[in-house]
Parts: C-alpha cells; structure tokens; sequence
C-alpha cells in the first residue's frame, strides 16, 4: 500500500510540473479565482492563500454540496488532510483532531480554535464542546489552518484554526433558502432561511429542526437551532456584523461495547446505557458582534464582542452532572499598513479577553436519569483567558512574503468548593501562562505555484473537562496536571493550473511535551482521569489534489500519513492501574498513540454526465488504530474501507434553483468501528453504521 501512495502522489505532482513549462502566463483578470486567489481571515489577516505560509485548505461550495447528509461536522471535512473526525453515535456527537492534537478528550474538541462567522466557540482553556451551533446547509465556506499556531489566538489554536463563514444574504428585498433531508434510521432534518438586503447591508435568519434513531439502540437524538447574522456599512468606513443563535441538543448514549458484544449485535448499547438512561441535553444562547473601522488608508481597528450562556446535562451510571455556565469576551486588533510598490508591510498589535462562570453539581443516578436527593459535589469554577500579540506580515515584490507572530497568554482557574464535605475544602487555583511564537515564509516563482514553510509553537492547558476531574476526591482540581507544550517547522508545495488541476502537500514534524493521557483509579472505575505523559513525537505528511482533466470528470484525493509515537526516552514507561488491580497497561517509548491511523485516505470521482446532473462513487480508507497507548494488538482495530455514491440534479426555473440529490453510504454494508476510546474494562468500541441512504432537496430563491 506503501508503494501505491507514493507513486500516486509523484504521478500527480509531475503533471503540474510538465504542464508549467506548456502553460503561458494568464492574465490578473482572470475568470478562474480559486483557490489561490481567496482571501483567507483565519490569520488574523486578509492573506491570499498564494501568501499564506501555512498548510490551509478551504471547504467551498464544490465540497459542501456533495455532503450525505448535512447533518454534522464529519461531512465537510472528509477531504482535509490531517483531520480525523469520529462521529459516536451517528449525530452529532462526535471527536475531532487536527494532526492528533486532543485525540484523548472524553468528548469535544481540544487545542482548536474554532470561529463561527468571527465568534470562538471555545472557552478561555481552549476547549469547544461540540458543533451545535452550526446550521451545515447555511455554511458558505471553511478555512482550516492547520499546525502549531498558539501564537494568534492563544492554547485553542495550538492544532490549528477552523474558520466558518455562513451565507449572508444578496442584496435584494427577499431571497430565502430551504433545504430538506430524510433517510436511514429515521434521520430526517429540515431547514429554512429568509433574508433581505438593501444597499447598505443585509440581514437573514434561519431556523432547523433535525431527529434521528441511530443505528443502535438507544442512539436518539435531536436538536432545535436558530441562528440570525446581519452585514451592515454604517459608513464608508464602518462594518458591522452581528449575530444570534441558540441552539437545543438532545442525545441519547449508547457507549461503548466490548469485542464479543460486538461480535454478536453491534446495534446494543452497553448494558449501563439504558438503565441508567444515559443522555446530554446541551441548551445554549450565543449573541455576538465583530466589526471593521478603517481609519485611514493605512490604519485600521478590528473588534469582537459577545456573550455565551448555556446549561448542561448529562447522565452517566455512577452520577448526573449538572452545569449552568456564562462566557462573555472580546478582542481588539490593531492594523498598520505601509511599504512601498516592492515593499509592503502590515503590523498588528491586539489582545483577547475571556471570562466563564462554571455553577456545577453532581447527584446519584438512581436510574433512569432521575435525581438522587443529595450532592455529591458542588462547586463554582472561574476561568479568564487573556492573550496580547504582535503580528507581522512582509510582502517582499511578488515572489516572497513571510509573517512573523509572536503572543503572551495567561489562563487563571478557580474553584470554590460549597459543599466543603466532611469540613474538607476543595477549593484552589490552577494557572498557566506561556509566550508562543510562529515564524513562516512563502516563495511564489510564479502565479501557479508556491512553497511555504515555518515553525510554529503550540501551547495546550488542561481544560475544564481534564481539570475538574480529580482522582484524590470527588470535587476540586486534579493539581497534578500541567499544560503541554509543542513545537516543530512544516515545509509545503501548493499549485494550480487553469481550472483543471490543484494539489497542495505539506510535511511536518511536532514534538510535544508533557502531553496528556487519560487513566482510571481502582475505587472509582466508571470515571476517566488526566494526566500528562513524558512526551510524543509527530511526523506527518498531507496531500491533497483536485483534478478536472475533462469537463466529464472531477477527482478529488485526500491522503493523510501519520507516524505518531510516544517519546518517553529509551528505557521509560508509564504504567498506568486502571479500573482494578488485575489491570495494568504500560504505555512505553515508542508506541503508536491510540485512535490515529498511519494512513487515511479518501478519494470522491464525480461524473458530469450532463450540465445539470452528476453521478459520483467514493472510498474512505483507513489504516490499523490501538485503542490506547499499550498498543495490544488484540485490542486493535483493522483497516477498513467504505464505499458511497451519489447522484444529483440540478435546475433553475424563474429564478429559483434547485437541486436534489440521492446519497448512499457503507453501500456494501460492511461492519466497522467508528470511535474508539481507552475503557479499561473493554467497552471500547463504538461500532459503525451499515449501508445508509438519504435523500436530499435543495432551494434557493
């Protein structure tokens, strides 16, 4: 298999090569803008993706148009390399990492900066709990920057950025958007937006309500959402947009199996999940504003506003977590330009703010998600985030151009403990600071082509779900716990010619310290617990083309090599007891980390049949996983291959266009695992759905 990708991935980048030194320089005005030519804003600036000096893909409308179902985050970023999304239980609810950064997190995403329409949706340790609050049918495009970038916005970037932009309305008295699914398990979701615009700014809200089943039993899930954005020029000089959202998230949670239960029907929860009646129920407002002052020519004032408030539910075996949380922040960016026709250059100086109240209890499960009558524990937890930055961006004539980022941040945790059991105090702090900086270039011999490279440093404190979780007692900080810290150079070649042919591919390696791995203690084997190990070394390579050889034809190859191994020195380990004396695992120097494949790879080929209908067949193909840092093989999980399809036609009619479109999934029905985790007593394996199909409608007017 080896071979296969290494001769795939020189066959492709010869084409450009040979095809550069046929193709004549092309005009500024010309038709075909992507992808070098889109501005990106993940930077912190309007960089062209030609200049960027980082790995970048973009999601556009090309790639959100052939999602199964749009349903979760899983969808879009199929054809990222260097992305791993699990999706559990065939929701929403799902893991994400970018290069392995956060793949140990019990749920949610770690050491990502994820903006929606200019918000974070992370709190001030860096943490994000889900995707909720994205609609996927309104998502105009997605830029994801990827490698250690703590040093523009802080801990939650230390993996990289993820950028989403919603649609925003055109600029007449109405226009709307609709959008319908339905198929396998009983998931259907339906969708609709309404807009105005005028000459000074537009604005539109949009409403969604999805359910599903799932594939195994107790997997039910739903969800009510609202989001509203405006785009207003108060001036000539003056941009505002703001925005408000709510979103309500209901699932049911089957958790893991074992090996045998999966062997004999992996549609059954675990035996805990329904007597327990194991569940999340996320309910959370979001209202924000982010705008533009241009001062001068060369001055500029950038700006972030808002406010997140939400309350949290979740039932497990042994406990019902109750949490009410509030996270207001902001930022101020300042921008310079000057330079001259060779020589251009842009300074920015600026600061982020964030602030969290965390109201959080604990009681019994007495079965059936139902309340016992006492705390177990109960406790408040303030959290500010703060960061200052200095960036630099150098554009020197048309061939080169660098950026130069360097930050300070300061993270303050606090608990106060109300319960003080047993005249016991838990209360304490937990702080972390750390400066980071990022310096890349970019050399463009030409229009078609560049090469970057850079270094980059990450800086990742333990979030509130690995702080909170205390071994010594129930309740109070886990004061064991340090922030991990990561840095490594990436070194990258993108091109495109014409419209028929882009390939972007980067190497890098990232040495962590002090990263973390999850444990259990014996006298409470149903809880997961943090700790930081020695440390682990990440080489990667990540390729990705798109190919238009013929109007008929689209290819699009995604291919990801991950060689991620623990870093302990040669003759250490950490052994770790898990949920009883019998058990112990030694996570030694050397071993793969758990959850990564070495090789993932996914191939879409579209056929453009007509100018109004397409059919297309796709793979996703991944490599052996260990379901934690032991590496026992018989706890593995092997490769496995998934085909889907799809067919869509397209129209417009009196100004309306439609599109509808047939999706299939796991056509050959074959049996996977979609999610591992490291339970010790080997429910770790969440399996797979069979052959899905939906069928989708589109409308735009």
């Amino acid at each position: 298999m080896k071979k296969v990708l290494i001769l795939l991935i020189i066959g492709f980048l010869c084409v450009p090569i040979l095809k550069a030194q046929e193709t004549k320089e092309k005009s500024d005005t010309m038709e075909y803008k992507y992808p070098f030519e889109v501005l990106i804003t993940a930077p912190r600036f309007n960089v062209p993706l030609r200049e960027s000096p980082f790995s970048t893909s973009v999601i556009d409308q090309r790639i959100l148009n052939t999602m199964p179902r749009t349903l979760a985050a899983d969808e879009p970023f199929k054809l990222v390399p260097g992305v791993k999304i699990d999706n559990q239980a065939d929701g929403e609810r799902l893991h994400m990492s970018i290069r392995g950064q956060g793949i140990l997190s019990e749920h949610g995403i770690r050491g990502t900066k994820i903006l929606l329409d200019g918000i974070p949706l992370n709190d001030p340790t860096g943490f994000t709990p889900d995707f909720y609050d994205v609609q996927w049918p309104r998502v105009k495009s997605i830029e994801i920057l990827k490698g250690a970038s703590a040093s523009l916005y802080g801990g939650s970037s230390t993996a990289g950025i993820i950028n989403i932009i919603t649609n925003s309305s055109p600029s007449k008295p109405f226009s709307g958007q609709g959008f319908f699914s339905s198929g396998s398990f009983n998931t259907w979701q339906a969708y609709g937006l309404l807009g105005t615009g005028w000459k000074n700014g537009n604005a539109n809200v949009s409403l969604s309500r999805e359910m599903g089943d799932g594939y195994r039993m107790h997997t039910h899930f739903w969800a009510d959402k609202l989001w509203a954005k405006s785009d207003v020029d108060v001036s000539s000089k003056f941009h505002l947009t703001p925005v408000f959202g709510y979103v309500d998230y209901f699932n049911e949670n089957p958790e893991g199996l074992n090996r045998d239960q999966v062997t004999t029907d992996p549609r059954t929860p675990n035996p805990d999940a329904i007597p327990s009646n194991e569940l999340m129920h996320t309910q959370r407002y979001t209202g924000g504003i982010s705008g533009v002052i241009n001062i001068s020519k060369i001055h500029s004032l950038m700006f972030t506003g808002y406010i997140r408030g939400t309350k949290y539910e979740e039932a497990v075996p042994h406990d019902i977590d109750h949490r009410t949380m509030t996270s207001p922040g902001g930022s101020l960016q300042y921008n310079m330009h000057f330079g001259r026709k060779n020589l251009q250059n842009t300074v920015s100086i600026g600061g982020d703010v964030q602030y969290q109240t965390i109201d959080e209890y604990f009681r019994d499960n007495l079965g059936g998600a139902i309340d016992g009558p006492v705390d177990l524990a109960n406790y408040k937890i303030k959290q500010t985030g703060y960061g200052v930055f200095l960036a630099d961006r150098l554009e020197l004539g048309t061939k080169w151009s660098g950026m130069l980022n360097i930050r300070y941040d300061g993270i303050k945790n606090e608990l106060d403990d109300n319960m003080k059991s047993e005249g016991v105090d838990l209360s304490g702090n937990k702080n972390f600071s750390r400066a980071t900086g990022r310096l890349g270039l970019t050399y463009s011999p030409n229009k078609n082509w560049n090469l970057f490279a850079d270094y980059g440093m990450g800086f990742l404190p333990p979030a509130t779900e690995e702080l909170d979780a205390n071994p010594n007692a129930v309740g109070g900080f886990n004061q064991n716990l340090t922030f991990a810290t990561s840095q490594g150079p990436e070194i990258g070649i993108r091109g495109e010619f014409g419209k028929k042919y882009y390939f972007d591919l980067t190497g890098y390696y990232l040495n962590t310290k002090n990263d973390f791995d999850r444990y259990r203690v014996a006298d409470r084997p149903l809880e997961t617990f943090y700790m930081n190990s020695k440390g682990t070394n990440r080489i990667g390579a990540e390729f990705y083309t798109r190919l238009e050889p013929v109007r008929l034809i689209t290819l699009q190859i995604a291919y990801t090599y991950s060689n991620f191994k623990y870093s302990m020195g040669a003759s250490d380990s950490v052994q770790v007891i898990m949920d009883d004396t019998t058990i112990h695992k030694s996570i030694k120097n050397g071993n793969w980390l758990p959850n990564i494949p070495q090789h993932q790879l996914m191939v879409d080929l579209q056929f453009n049949i007509l100018k109004n209908f397409s059919i297309a067949v796709t793979s996703e193909t991944y490599s052996r996983t260990y379901i934690d840092g032991a590496n026992i093989l018989v706890e593995s999980v092997g490769g496995f291959t998934l085909y889907g399809a799809r067919a869509t036609y397209t129209s417009a009619l009196l100004g309306t266009k439609t599109e509808v479109s047939i999706n299939a999934r796991n056509i050959f029905s074959r049996r996977w695992i979609a999610f591992t985790e490291p339970d010790p007593g080997g429910n770790s394996y969440q399996p797979g759905t069979p052959l899905q199909v939906y069928l989708n409608a589109k409308i735009g007017f």
